[in-house]
């Protein structure tokens, strides 16, 4: 598995999501899985990870902090079109971010944020309306299944920039791909 934390949360927003819209009985199991996480002493290591990352009292926590206020300094100097792709243009500054938004508002500005986050929240209204009219069994827990990883990547992006770094093609074009399987069953589907 991942030592990530912001993968973690992710994984927990992706179960929360599904336990909510379709199984209602994993929430007792998710439960059950977390008051395993706090009792068992194998996962000690993971729980004092997990928490010295809340507390900031890890290097990699702390430079985040660093990272975001350099991130939030690019965004107020350039904030309709950002920085693009290329160097900060100063020294003064560091550019990347740990988080898919800041990273979003630094390179491509507050507009291309916007649009952004207008396509990811006018998809999930789009699947949202469609999940319950797909009427085949497997394409619905497919789209079930697609749309709970991309709901886990956006939660997972607060904390990395994966999804949104072309340093990491291959995860851009997997969300984007989810995104356009989850729209297509939608279509096939004939739901919407």
């Amino acid at each position: 598995l991942t030592y990530s934390r912001g993968s973690w949360v992710g994984l927990a927003a992706a179960l929360l999501f599904i336990a909510t819209v379709k199984y209602r009985r994993l929430w007792l199991l998710l439960l059950i899985l977390a008051a395993m996480l706090l009792f068992l002493p194998q996962a000690d290591v993971f729980v004092g990870h997990l928490v010295s990352g809340v507390k900031f009292e890890d290097r990699a926590a702390a430079m985040r902090l660093g990272e975001y206020r350099d991130a939030l300094t690019l965004i107020s100097r350039y904030p309709l079109f950002g920085i693009g792709f290329g160097e900060a243009p100063s020294v003064d500054v560091y550019r990347g971010v740990s988080n898919v938004y800041l990273l979003i508002a630094e390179e491509m500005g507050l507009i291309g944020l916007g649009v952004f986050v207008s396509v990811v929240g006018l998809f999930f209204i789009h699947v949202w309306r469609c999940l319950g009219q797909v009427t085949d069994q497997a394409l619905q827990n497919t789209l079930l299944g697609l749309t709970a990883a991309l709901v886990g990547a956006m939660v997972a992006g607060i904390f990395d920039h994966y999804f949104f770094n072309l340093q990491f093609p291959h995860t851009v074009g997997m969300f984007w791909l989810y995104t356009g399987l989850a729209v297509a069953i939608t279509r096939f589907g004939r739901a919407c």
